[in-house]
């Protein structure tokens, strides 16, 4: 009799599959580090540490002895920035898939290391939820890989990150605000719908995070995997965003709190409309939250910092990541 596969195998297959065709852009990312040019994300309201929330890097003359060493530090801080957030999302959906977190060789680095609070297998009972959950899984996993591969020894640590489903966690505090829930605890883990809207505050988030990004890279070596995560990121919320469609209709308040949470993420990062749900028009989804020419959203990295850290205020830390995030990229935009 063959042995069924654990949790953690599978998504351990599934990384390893997916690792061969990834080769590739690690190779290019190695190479394109000390070439490419990715503007800081603080230039567009990333944060500062006068607490404003935006910076202006100062300009470096491309013929200058420090030009290239510039062009690396403003790389690093960029691809820094964006592995804080593949260290939450990696860790939510490894934890709900198979009840096991990343390991700790994937999360050492420079800056504070921190520990993961909540988190836990869930007990799917739609099987295709719980197989899409893998696949997220191994993807994030796959990312956090990549980064770490492109930063080297510039990595940053993963900072403290909370994914509780109790009293005193962030999800509760995000639900309660977006008025999902009236009262009590939102727990992500309880069953598949809590799973999918948990999801679902977290993935489009990410996809209007590297937007900003890839906005902003010149490097020709560094640009593939940049755009090539943000793809996999979009299939992701496109995934996310479709399922809770799909069991909306018999289950009409998962469209419902899909919406409300679309507001109240709108709500955290300024007066531009910047996010919505998935209910759409009477004869239309809205699968794709989109603007007039069909462009998914973008989003500096202080607004991003918002919608995580759970606040309007310039800030650097709350919500998802207690103690903030590790680099130089911490602050959250002044929206109030």
């Amino acid at each position: 009799m063959t042995d069924t596969p654990t949790s953690e195998q599978l998504v351990a297959a599934i990384a390893q599959n997916r690792a061969a065709r990834r080769k590739f852009l690690v190779g290019a990312s190695r190479t394109g580090l000390a070439l490419g040019t990715v503007a800081l994300l603080d230039a567009c309201g990333g944060g500062s540490s006068s607490g404003s929330g935006t910076a202006t890097p100062t300009p470096t003359d491309s013929t200058s002895p420090t030009a290239t060493s510039t062009s690396v530090t403003i790389d690093q801080n960029a691809f820094n920035f964006l592995i804080n957030l593949e260290y939450l999302t990696a860790q939510f959906y490894a934890l709900a898939s198979s009840g096991t977190g990343l390991a700790s060789t994937l999360l050492s680095g420079v800056g504070t290391a921190g520990s993961v609070t909540g988190g836990r297998k869930v007990t799917f009972t739609d099987p295709i939820v719980a197989e899409y959950a893998r696949e997220l899984a191994a993807d994030d996993l796959a990312h956090v890989g990549l980064l770490r591969s492109i930063l080297g020894s510039a990595v940053v640590a993963q900072p403290a990150i909370n994914i509780d489903g109790g009293a005193s966690g962030a999800f509760t505090t995000a639900m309660l605000n977006a008025g999902v829930i009236g009262s009590g605890t939102f727990d992500p883990y309880a069953s598949d719908e809590n799973f999918l809207l948990a999801a679902y505050y977290l993935s489009d988030v990410l996809v209007t995070a590297y937007k900003g990004a890839g906005l902003l890279v010149t490097g020709a070596a560094t640009l593939p995997s940049l755009v090539g995560i943000m793809a996999a990121e979009a299939y992701h919320a496109g995934l996310i965003r479709t399922t809770l469609y799909a069991k909306g209709v018999a289950t009409p308040s998962l469209r419902t709190n899909a919406d409300l949470i679309s507001n109240y993420r709108d709500s955290l990062d300024g007066a531009s409309d910047d996010d919505q749900g998935i209910t759409g028009t009477a004869t239309a989804a809205n699968i794709v939250p989109a603007d007039a020419n069909g462009f998914a959203f973008t989003r500096t990295a202080g607004q991003v910092l918002n919608i995580l850290y759970l606040t309007k205020t310039a800030v650097v830390g709350g919500g998802f990541f207690p103690a903030g995030l590790n680099g130089v990229t911490k602050t959250s935009a002044a929206n109030s």
